[in-house]
């Protein structure tokens, strides 16, 4: 994980998707997504056990534009983003990567299935805050992030290229909409 330290933050989670991190300090850390793929998203919310729901669990973010939550400071969580989403018009639903498996819009507590980039947090523990972007669960786009504000070394973090097009045959999902990981796809190994 990345460090960077608590006082007052802002991120941006980008499509490439972008996710812009605004750090608050005590008023907490605003997340602004912002999708700059050529193609509609669907961003999903999980947060970890004991952190407040955030105002949403999932939403759409149409091509070129953003939105933006406020966390809480000590709030944990992870982003992503879902794509192939197909919903009638009460929200009802899935998609093709990243699905909640709610069956809905919102993901209500509920994580994305692999293949899925994952955007972590976890805000204003010991007076810092830690971000990273995950491939651990595969890759479905890119992810990246940037925190503005606050005080300490607040580097970008994440993936800006399409890895998909490098993914190989034996780990590819679909058309190449997705990249398993090499546990998802084989299994875990041990090696002595």
């Amino acid at each position: 994980m990345d460090p960077f330290s608590s006082s007052s933050h802002n991120l941006i989670l980008s499509l490439v998707l972008l996710l812009f991190i605004t750090f608050r300090g005590v008023s907490g850390t605003t997340f602004t997504f912002v999708n700059r793929c050529d193609y509609t998203v669907w961003p999903g919310i999980l947060a970890n056990a004991n952190s407040p729901r955030l105002d949403s669990t999932g939403f759409e973010l149409p091509k070129q534009t953003a939105r933006t939550f406020q966390a809480p400071t000590g709030w944990s969580g992870r982003f992503w983003a879902r794509t192939g989403c197909s919903f009638d018009g009460s929200g009802s639903g899935s998609c093709t990567t990243g699905d909640c498996g709610s069956g809905q819009v919102e993901c209500n507590g509920a994580g994305a299935a692999p293949p899925a980039t994952l955007a972590e947090f976890t805000l204003g523990t010991g007076g810092q805050d830690f971000y990273d972007v995950s491939l651990v669960d595969g890759y479905n786009l890119p992810v990246f992030v940037e925190g503005t504000g606050g005080s300490g070394q607040c580097a970008s973090t994440g993936c800006s290229t399409d890895l998909n097009r490098m993914c190989p045959s034996e780990l590819r999902v679909g058309d190449g909409d997705a990249c398993k990981s090499a546990c998802e796809a084989f299994g875990p190994r041990v090696l002595l």
